[in-house]
């Protein structure tokens, strides 16, 4: 049974988990890991969701504010031999919640072509792809998404 729980960037599965994400985007990205990675900090993240299975932390991710209307989605990561079981779809769908909750409208995020399992899972859950925004535009390996949220 999958359990998930809300927390911050404090709690430590969501820090390991997190570090387990960096190495395997370490090795995805190669030498592009550096430019990612100093968007990627953690210290000021106020929602954070991580999944739990049989009482293991097995998945994460976070929102943080864009803009007046908008979270961005960040840090999403499932274990590898975890993946495929729909914990990212959940997590996903816990955060987007989260985000009408706070009264937020959309959310956007950003992912490499790298990562051709997160891009299936984000058109999978209705992220429409929009031009790269901030400090992705004119970056090539990058693809950014957006969909609009329901409010609660």
């Amino acid at each position: 049974m999958i359990k998930l729980r809300r927390t911050n960037s404090e709690d430590q599965d969501f820090i390991e988990l997190v570090a387990a994400l960096d190495g395997e985007l370490a090795e995805r990205d190669g030498e592009e890991h550096d430019f990612y990675h100093q968007f990627n900090a953690i210290d000021d993240i106020k929602y954070a969701v991580v999944a739990y299975r049989d009482s293991k932390p097995v998945g994460c991710g976070a929102i943080k504010a864009f803009d007046e209307d908008s979270v961005e989605v960040k840090r999403m990561y499932t274990l590898p031999t975890y993946r495929g079981m729909g914990i990212a779809s959940r997590i996903l769908a816990d955060l987007e919640d989260w985000a009408a909750e706070l009264g937020y409208s959309s959310c956007v995020l950003e992912t490499g072509l790298q990562q051709p399992e997160a891009i299936a899972l984000y058109r999978k859950q209705g992220y429409q792809d929009i031009a790269n925004y901030g400090q992705y535009i004119g970056v090539a390996n990058s693809r950014c998404f957006r969909k609009t949220i329901k409010l609660n």
